[in-house]
């Protein structure tokens, strides 16, 4: 994702009735509020999705929008089978726009206290075990042409958690490869320092020294990983790669950067790890959300039974 792609979105937005506002709240979020891309997209897409039905209600202002709308709304996705994720991040979208467009004073009642989506299903993140891990992050080849970047990008994705946005945007001089850190940008523009371990160390240095040199062009920019053409490797790109080497290592194409960051945070606390350093290297703003890796190792939550309960 880009700032070119949000721009995009922005002028397709401006058409319609209530799209200045809609402008207005997202330069707001980015701006203000420090929003990373990705979120301002979803935030776009989901209130022009709300625009179309607007239009369709005969709504040109942010002021004619009432709670029966955004109700009829809801039970329109629901009959369009969206998830009921896709549903409370639509209406997720909705309640901050309407919440910006009372700040500013274009509706004088906020009615967002009201609106409740779908009850979710917590779903526990898939997990691979060590020896899994291990089978992927020894997928590449040795004589393929990209080996040591694909090597290292595996390396730095399981030892530290990394989403792939943060990856793909990681620079050179955010890595401290003498005394073994990263300086990570993470979500709403929050910078984290996390420890890197020997063996990514090694991976890093590999690639720096055998195949990025080559990669290199005069419109290269500083970013750690490059693609083919000596582009930033994008997002998008580094998800395919992990697809690759996880269906060549047997685990399945459901396997995703995503689950490498799931198998970080587990594996960290079966080892011991403390849940505050664990939702320190992941970034995560609510421990509550680090919590849930708590539940996912079955094994750990066995020995602590054993070891604490009194009965046998």
């Amino acid at each position: 994702m880009s700032t070119s792609q949000v721009k995009n979105l922005v002028e397709k937005l401006q058409a319609w009735p209530m799209g200045k506002a809609v402008k207005s709240f997202l330069d707001y979020m980015n701006v203000e509020a420090g929003l990373s891309v990705n979120t301002i997209l979803g935030y776009g897409r989901d209130l022009k999705c709300f625009m179309s039905f607007a239009e369709g209600k005969n709504l040109e202002k942010v002021c004619q929008i009432d709670q029966g709308h955004v109700f009829e709304y809801l039970k329109l996705l629901s009959k369009s089978e969206k998830s009921e994720t896709s549903i409370n991040r639509a209406l997720v979208a909705l309640k901050m726009f309407l919440r910006y467009s009372k700040m500013i004073g274009l509706i004088d009642k906020d009615f967002t206290v009201l609106l409740e989506g779908p009850k979710l299903w917590q779903q526990l993140p898939r997990v691979c075990n060590k020896e899994q891990v291990l089978k992927l992050l020894r997928a590449p080849c040795a004589d393929e042409p990209y080996y040591f970047r694909d090597k290292a990008m595996l390396e730095l994705l399981y030892a530290t958690g990394m989403r792939a946005s943060e990856i793909a945007g990681l620079r050179i001089k955010d890595i401290n490869l003498r005394v073994g850190y990263i300086k990570c940008l993470g979500k709403g523009q929050k910078e984290r320092i996390i420890p890197l371990g020997q063996t990514a160390i090694a991976a890093i240095r590999d690639y720096l020294e055998n195949l990025r040199p080559e990669q290199i062009n005069e419109k290269s920019p500083d970013t750690l990983l490059l693609s083919r053409t000596g582009k930033a490797l994008s997002r998008i790109e580094i998800w395919r790669i992990v697809k690759k080497y996880a269906l060549r290592a047997g685990l399945g194409g459901n396997l995703t950067v995503h689950t490498l960051r799931h198998c970080f945070a587990t594996h960290l606390l079966s080892g011991g790890a403390d849940l505050r350093s664990v939702q320190e290297m992941l970034g995560h703003v609510d421990i509550s959300t680090t919590q849930i890796y708590t539940h996912v190792d079955q094994d750990r939550l066995r020995s602590v039974h054993k070891k604490f309960h009194p009965r046998p």
